[in-house]
């Protein structure tokens, strides 16, 4: 049985079906979710599907119906660890009968995974997280036992664990009490306080770096100089950078004329012959 930490009452709890529970350390131990987890903030607790196995091998996939490459895993063993993972959470208290946590595979087919869910994630108690390996996971398990499909974009892994490794730490900086200043998350790139664009350059000390100085505005003191500064270099790297974010915070009305100015500056600037 995994160990489970003692944890406050609105704490969150990940459980991880994964058969390399080892990997999940650099999550739960270093960092600001390895600090949080030390406080009680949030739980991760591992379940290997090779515990829950019945031949002296402890097989967890066989070959592929139909022929082809690779190892499927097997659905019975990922079901009763999914089984035994909701019984802990309901017996802890993570989850009630009527509330129980949703069961989340990490996959190429599911949804790709955003800043606006790390923060639907963060309003709840938490998931059990599905990391699969080999070629894939039988279908029946997937029909029959995950509620949704998460995915970090169009690329493939060599398993979930990293995979849930990114989603939890995206969600767990979002959770009241994690970073020192809770600033930090509100001015994050995607976050609907910057409307969905990406953040602004940032500067530290020393004030000239191999001849580069920073920029005057932030040396200013000027609290509304500074603020106009950041918002239109936020502009002008989403415009850059990610045009279809633009396009999304302007088809949502979150762009007003001054930001349409620096938008218009800056494609000028950015053509041949513009400023430079």
């Amino acid at each position: 049985m995994p160990f489970v930490p003692v944890l406050s009452a609105r704490a969150m709890r990940f459980d991880l079906i994964t058969l390399f529970p080892e990997m999940f350390a650099a999550v739960r131990d270093q960092g600001v979710s390895g600090r949080a987890h030390a406080r009680g903030i949030w739980s991760l607790v591992t379940w290997n599907p090779r515990d829950f196995t019945t031949d002296v091998h402890r097989t967890v996939d066989d070959r592929p119906y139909g022929g082809g490459p690779g190892m499927v895993m097997l659905a019975e063993p990922l079901s009763q660890a999914v089984e035994a993972a909701r019984a802990a959470r309901l017996q802890a208290g993570a989850d009630t009968p009527e509330a129980p946590a949703p069961v989340v595979l990490l996959s190429p087919a599911g949804r790709t995974h955003d800043q606006a869910g790390a923060r639907r994630w963060a309003d709840g108690t938490g998931a059990i997280l599905i990391c699969g390996r080999y070629e894939g996971i039988d279908q029946r398990f997937i029909d029959r036992c995950v509620d949704e499909e998460v995915s970090l974009g169009d690329f493939v892994l060599s398993g979930g664990e990293l995979g849930a490794m990114v989603l939890m730490d995206s969600v767990v900086r979002l959770l009241p009490g994690v970073l020192h200043d809770a600033e930090s998350a509100v001015q994050d790139s995607f976050n609907p306080a910057l409307d969905g664009l990406l953040d602004s350059p940032h500067y530290t000390r020393p004030e000239v770096w191999r001849g580069d100085p920073v920029p005057e505005p932030l040396l200013s003191g000027h609290h509304a100089r500074i603020a106009a500064w950041r918002r239109e270099q936020s502009l002008a790297l989403t415009a850059a950078r990610r045009p279809e974010l633009i396009e999304r915070a302007r088809a949502a009305g979150r762009l007003d004329g001054s930001d349409e100015r620096v938008l218009e500056q800056a494609g000028r600037d950015s053509k041949p012959g513009g400023k430079g």
